[in-house]
């Protein structure tokens, strides 16, 4: 079990790194002028490839986690409601992965009506939600 437990964790972490990093180069995006065709098509080929590796990252982070906790029970039983509000929490992050994608396809398209602000908070909720599942695995408050 500590070997699916150790690599759930390696995969978690890498998938949310991707998801830092997604939202940052969407920022970047924003940012570009309109005349800069060049590094626009270099930051949307970032984004994209950057996507489907943190898209292939998170297929065993949640066939891990999946794995621990149907397979070994983990999180079962009266005192573990810290399980659920974790389980919540990542299906708040396989949204923000795919609101991540659909803000893509909206560069592609030149559809994108966000300002580089909006980006920039949006790129902390990933944060938020890593830490929030860090703690609730770590210390289990119910």
């Amino acid at each position: 079990m500590l070997w699916i437990k150790a690599f759930h964790i390696v995969f978690a972490a890498s998938w949310f790194a991707g998801l830092f990093y997604l939202p940052r180069l969407l920022v970047n995006l924003a940012m570009v002028p309109a005349d800069s065709h060049a590094e626009r098509e270099r930051l949307l080929l970032m984004a994209h490839k950057l996507h489907r590796f943190s898209s292939l990252l998170m297929i065993p982070a949640l066939g891990l986690g999946l794995w621990l906790w149907l397979g070994y029970g983990i999180g079962r039983g009266p005192g573990n409601g810290w399980l659920h509000a974790k389980l919540l929490l990542v299906v708040a992050a396989i949204g923000y992965h795919h609101v991540c994608k659909r803000l893509l396809r909206d560069f592609e398209q030149h559809a994108n009506r966000r300002s580089h602000r909006w980006f920039r908070v949006f790129n902390e909720a990933a944060v938020l939600v890593f830490a929030a599942i860090v703690v609730l695995v770590v210390v289990k408050p119910f």
